[in-house]
């Protein structure tokens, strides 16, 4: 059985070879879960245009992310609604609608752009949710996530998580970029270049920031950098490794891996600065780390049983308590938001796949299948769970329904993606 470090050095290697462009728009592909899905139909709103707000597509695909809807298509229907008094509901029932979509877009004198939907119930013609919202055309598309937001939670009773972004690394020829996109790819965005690789984004719990390690200087240091101004500082950069960092729920510290004692062995360090706290001491390799919901605890993958598995200390220190047991590799932890469910990866037979275990029961469940999955990451609201997967030889997002029953695959355009984080909530 490898070691730890020699199985970590084979995934920086993997990500280090990755190949793809600079370009990373997600082609949405839904696998399973069709049975339980909500019909809805999303009608093209009035007055919409790709310059006055395209709306209708963004919402569209939105839904068809989530796993949770059957669109649809309005075109079926001899009906083109913009207020509930125009809705032949007759007809959208016929046509498998539970509910139907409908909106409107005006331009204000002040070049800016007044949007509203309504969500209707088609059996019994009621409204389920409504919204309007005032903008600048350049915000529409976040408008539109907004909206598929409060549909999503109008129908789920569940807080939607459209309006959310991605971090993730690409590697094109000698360059490697990280970027930042809206949750279905789109307004991509290259927030750092370099000839060298750059690995393990993080995202500060208020989306300002993004934590992540370069090794331009020639060897892994961690950085922090802001999303608005594009100014970053290194925030760890002692001697020898410096990596995977995981911010505090409240954003004031980062857990970060240090090898300045020579094993990997976990610190805890606040970003404004200061020394680093050593949070455990064991002869083992400590790697990983991941904040609980609630600051707590510090979930994090050791080989102190011989085997890489996942463990929990408190962040004041203590005694670490082992948390999986099945299997003989278990790594890259992350919490659900409310702090019950834990993701990672584990090993069998050769493929390396994302499990989900109840923390109560310990209980697990297999989200991804193929032979290659890594760094999950849960939505803020915990009904999905994010991870890139090797398909044909190319890495592709997968996007997996926190309990399992279905999956959408985000086919990446002209290249491979690694390491993906899913970032917090975006204010509309």
């Amino acid at each position: 059985m490898p070691s730890l470090r020699t199985v970590l050095k084979g995934m920086l290697l993997l990500a280090m070879l990755a190949a793809g462009s600079a370009r990373a728009e997600l082609n949405i592909e839904i696998i399973g879960g069709g049975a339980s899905r909500h019909a809805i139909s999303i009608v093209p709103f009035k007055d919409e245009t790709p310059t006055q707000g395209n709306l209708t597509p963004v919402i569209r695909n939105d839904l068809a992310l989530s796993g949770a809807f059957r669109l649809i298509d309005p075109s079926a229907v001899a009906n083109v609604p913009f207020e509930p008094s125009d809705i032949r509901y007759p007809l959208w029932r016929a046509a498998g609608a539970q509910s139907v979509a409908i909106g409107k877009v005006e331009q204000t004198a002040g070049g800016q752009l007044k949007i509203s939907f309504r969500l209707m119930d088609a059996s019994q013609q009621k409204q389920l949710t409504s919204g309007e919202f005032t903008v600048t055309p350049d915000r529409s598309r976040q408008v539109a996530h907004a909206i598929a937001d409060l549909i999503y939670e109008a129908i789920t009773g569940q807080k939607g998580f459209f309006n959310t972004r991605l971090a993730y690394v690409l590697k094109s020829g000698r360059s490697y970029a990280l970027q930042i996109s809206d949750v279905d790819g789109q307004r991509s965005q290259t927030i750092l270049r370099s000839s060298e690789p750059i690995i393990s984004p993080s995202w500060s719990p208020d989306g300002r920031y993004i934590a992540y390690v370069s090794f331009a200087s020639q060897k892994p240091v961690v950085w922090v950098q802001d999303l608005a101004t594009g100014q970053r500082r290194a925030v760890a950069n002692f001697k020898g490794s410096n990596s995977a960092p995981a911010w505090s729920p409240d954003g004031s510290r980062l857990a970060v891996v240090l090898t300045t004692s020579g094993n990997s062995q976990i610190y805890i360090l606040n970003v404004a600065g200061g020394s680093p706290r050593r949070l455990m001491y064991n002869g083992g390799i400590d790697t990983e780390p991941a904040f609980s919901p609630d600051g707590g605890t510090v979930y994090f993958v050791s080989d102190r049983s011989g085997n890489p598995q996942i463990y929990r200390v408190p962040v004041n220190g203590g005694d670490a308590q082992r948390v999986t047991w099945e299997g003989k590799y278990n790594v890259s932890p992350k919490l659900s938001p409310d702090g019950k469910t834990l993701v990672y990866i584990r090993r069998e037979a050769g493929n390396f796949r994302v499990m989900s275990q109840d923390l109560a029961t310990n209980d697990t469940r297999l989200l991804s299948d193929g032979s290659y999955s890594e760094r999950p990451s849960f939505a803020p609201n915990g009904r999905m769970v994010l991870y890139s997967s090797d398909v044909g030889g190319s890495s592709v997002l997968y996007a997996a329904t926190a309990d399992g029953s279905s999956k959408v695959k985000l086919a990446v355009l002209n290249g491979d993606v690694q390491d993906p984080a899913w970032g917090p909530f975006n204010n509309p």
